[in-house]
């Protein structure tokens, strides 16, 4: 980095480690198998990926991505998933409607940071709470993740019935490994993805 700022060249450099790519490039090009999937800042390939794939690479721990059915509900759409249930706000709900995706399935991703156990977090976001037991704890000084997996007792049908979710949270949470605490999604910072084809639909 002090070397392309000493010599104020156009450097390419190439390496399959994503946190070099967004600590040294000013422009990114994201590639699968030869193809280009995504060219674009550090800040845009973490916030606006274009599919599943730059989603994924983008970002330690990478994105939780959830398998969801669409229902629409009053003029707003409801992702169902592991037995839980999380209405969308208008945007997103018009895009999901336009596009055809009522009754069908796709995929919601969200970053670990976007998941809060803060009480005030919990109180504010009432409708995409939820109760998740800890499986494991791991405490980076600055930062904790948290593990732990949803799971639908009902056993719902044609969906997934667990899925494993990573939470970053602030280091001074209580919660530890086999408590069972309430976790709260920010439906403010979630991005959802055509599970065919694996495109965004809307960030």
């Amino acid at each position: 980095a002090k070397l392309h700022q000493r010599l104020d060249a156009t450097i390419i450099y190439v390496t399959h480690d994503q946190t070099e790519a967004m600590t040294l490039g000013t422009r990114i090009i994201v590639m699968k198998d030869g193809v280009i999937q995504q060219v674009d800042t550090p800040q845009n390939l973490y916030d606006r990926p274009v599919n599943l794939f730059v989603a994924g690479f983008m970002g330690s721990p990478q994105m939780n991505f959830i398998e969801c059915e669409v229902k629409e509900v009053g003029g707003r759409c409801e992702l169902h998933f592991v037995g839980r249930k999380v209405t969308l706000q208008d945007a997103r709900s018009k895009k999901l409607i336009e596009g055809g995706y009522v009754g069908k399935k796709v995929i919601l991703g969200i970053r670990p940071e976007d998941i809060k156990d803060e009480q005030v977090a919990i109180e504010s976001l009432p409708d995409s709470t939820f109760e998740a037991e800890i499986r494991v704890y791991e405490l980076l000084g600055a930062e904790v993740f948290l593990y732990f997996t949803l799971e639908d007792k009902n056993n719902t049908k044609d969906l997934n019935n667990t899925v494993d979710i990573t939470a970053r949270v602030n280091p001074r949470t209580t919660a530890r490994v086999g408590d069972t605490i309430k976790i709260a999604f920010d439906l403010s910072k979630i991005h959802l993805f055509d599970k065919e084809s694996e495109a965004i639909i809307c960030h």
